[in-house]
């Protein structure tokens, strides 16, 4: 799906909804996340669809170690050589070395993510180990991305802001599936820490939401986004 010109959102109803994101940054592309071990050819696919190569690639970035996010990361690394981004925290769950953490086994809203509770308890579906080569923090520039810190869902959550474009790629902080929330409940680590980072989101002017879970909302996504801070605040 074009979101607009050179920013693209790939995934499928697989996993979730998940998604990723191409985004072209002149001649050099950006890929943040990567879906699951089934689905890099939908990043591949795109790539050749919009006339480059997956030697294009120049950075391929992180939002976190869930397994949605992690799958297609060996071999995108591989083909293209491009450096893998991500924060520290998460970068031994990324290598292999740890499973990501155990979040809620009890069910919350919406029951449509607790069988991803469960996979992620039962470290289902594990991804080819990949060694950061970067480790990134607040406030780092990748291309025209700015990085946010958003702990909560994982202490290592990283979103990123697109001022001139006005977009907020926000991982799992925020959701747009099954419908939009500010997170699913049972996939918070640290409820005090999510709450702190969906104020900060939310003080962005966000035209375009893009979220790791769900379609992106293409207008006016700020202010739906400040309509849901009752829930949590």
């Amino acid at each position: 799906m074009e979101i607009f010109p050179g920013l693209y959102s790939l995934g499928g109803r697989a996993g979730a909804n998940v998604r990723a994101f191409v985004l072209q940054d002149g001649d050099d592309l950006i890929i943040m996340d990567t879906l699951f071990a089934t689905h890099p050819r939908l990043i591949l696919e795109q790539i050749t669809a919009i006339g480059r190569s997956v030697n294009d690639i120049k950075h391929i970035i992180l939002t976190h170690g869930h397994r949605s996010h992690l799958g297609g990361l060996a071999e995108l690394a591989t083909s293209s050589g491009a450096p893998v981004y991500a924060h520290e925290w998460e970068a031994d769950i990324i290598a292999g070395q740890r499973a990501a953490q155990s979040v809620s086994w009890l069910p919350h809203s919406p029951l449509q993510s607790y069988p991803f509770q469960l996979g992620n308890n039962l470290d289902l579906s594990k991804h080819k180990p990949v060694e950061p080569d970067h480790f990134i923090h607040e406030g780092d520039q990748i291309g025209p991305l700015s990085v946010v810190h958003a702990p909560g869902h994982s202490p290592g959550h990283l979103t990123f802001w697109w001022a001139e474009k006005k977009v907020l790629f926000a991982g799992d902080a925020i959701v747009t599936w099954p419908r939009l929330e500010l997170g699913w409940r049972g996939f918070l680590l640290n409820p005090t820490q999510h709450r702190e980072s969906i104020r900060r989101l939310a003080e962005f002017d966000t035209e375009v939401l893009c979220t790791g879970h769900g379609d992106p909302i293409l207008t006016g996504a700020g202010n739906k986004i400040r309509a849901l801070l009752p829930q949590i605040l």
